[in-house]
């Protein structure tokens, strides 16, 4: 076979159109691997060893948050091994840890936050990592706070997939004096934006928010606190539009004007609208990372470290964080992506920007009160 075949024949495989059979029955085993190893160092690991499609199965399913993936690499991953993505979305931890529990998920691949890490290996829902098996993941790549928890008693049970902040997010041309703190918030929640705000269905971030407005900790579990901040929840819950993690589709109707926001939907909606504003609250607010882990339960492993291994090539970690607007946290991803995306303040705020956020703690995740304090609040 002449260069030309081969290279064409090479970008097929790539592009799915062949098989990793296919390729290398039509190349050669021995050829393909010397040329593609040398010339494309990163294709072997991100597609070659996802293995055949008779080893991965049909299928893969995700358990994940809102809007958080490129569906080109899923239609591509899907395309190249055989293994078809499908998504469960969830907007909170405790939704996300209840159904894994409750058993019969059926999930192969989850995407849990940092804080939770260390609850799910308590209660033996996902095993260690094997990394042997994701040669994409390179831990010097990554800043050691947004990798730590996903190492348990010395065992990695998660890799990471990407950090963000949660701030506030509101339409300059409906709110032209948009919030700054998290008193400025629920303010306005209350007075110009009353009817248009959506809260998070989520208690870390709903509660965290709250308390943050009165300067105390976002993961407080004081009962005086946690009683302050459900005075101001139940104040605000007439004047809100909707309680959803979800915010998207009402920001971009117009129906909301003011929203809880994660990174990547600030980023997405500030990219079509850029009368959407951003903001941290100057009181604090959170601080996360997410990451990729396997449940014990998975019956498609093979899958699943082939899907994780497939995401953490660079080139292809490049497309999600176009897509999403989340960074990724990966030194190598951040190398290739445009010099106007590195200088965005919503998904790289500047250091003292970020020094008051708080990560999530893990006893947040499983605390009666707080989870009691969400269901109050929910049904006033």
């Amino acid at each position: 076979m002449d260069q030309k075949t081969f290279i064409k024949t090479l970008r097929s495989w790539q592009n799915g159109s062949i098989t990793r059979r296919d390729f290398l029955g039509r190349t050669g085993l021995g050829i393909a691997a010397a040329v593609v190893a040398t010339n494309m160092p990163g294709l072997l690991t991100s597609t070659a060893e996802a293995a055949e499609t008779t080893k991965l199965g049909d299928r893969l399913s995700l358990a994940t948050w809102p809007n958080y993936h490129s569906q080109e690499n899923l239609d591509a991953f899907g395309k190249t091994t055989g293994a078809r993505v499908s998504m469960s979305v969830f907007g909170s931890n405790e939704e996300m840890l209840a159904k894994l529990q409750a058993g019969g998920s059926g999930w192969d691949v989850l995407v849990p936050t940092n804080y939770t890490i260390s609850t799910y290996v308590g209660l033996g829902l996902i095993e260690p990592l094997d990394l042997s098996r994701i040669p994409n993941f390179d831990a010097s790549a990554f800043q050691q706070k947004f990798m730590a928890q996903g190492t348990v008693d010395g065992k990695i049970y998660a890799v990471p997939k990407n950090w963000g902040t949660t701030g506030m997010l509101y339409d300059t041309s409906k709110l032209k004096d948009g919030p700054s703190s998290w008193k400025e918030f629920w303010a306005a929640a209350q007075g110009p934006a009353s009817g248009r705000t959506m809260v998070h269905d989520y208690q870390l971030t709903a509660i965290g928010n709250a308390l943050k407005s009165f300067g105390y900790s976002f993961n407080s579990l004081d009962p005086k606190e946690l009683a302050d901040a459900e005075k101001l929840l139940i104040e605000t819950k007439p004047h809100l539009f909707a309680i959803n993690s979800d915010i998207q589709p009402s920001m971009r109707s117009g129906d909301a004007w003011l929203a809880m926001s994660w990174t990547g939907d600030a980023s997405q909606l500030h990219r079509d609208n850029a009368q959407m504003q951003f903001e941290l609250g100057k009181e604090g607010g959170e601080l996360w990372s997410d990451f990729f882990a396997i449940p014990k339960s998975s019956e498609h492993k093979d899958a699943a470290y082939a899907f994780i291994n497939y995401l953490l090539d660079p080139q292809h970690n490049k497309l999600e964080v176009l897509s999403h607007g989340y960074p990724s946290g990966d030194k190598r991803v951040d190398a290739l992506l445009p010099t106007a995306m590195l200088n965005d303040p919503i998904m790289y705020p500047a250091a003292e920007a970020l020094s008051p956020l708080e990560f999530g703690a893990a006893a947040t995740l499983t605390s009666p009160a707080r989870a009691e304090l969400m269901a109050r609040f929910k049904s006033a």
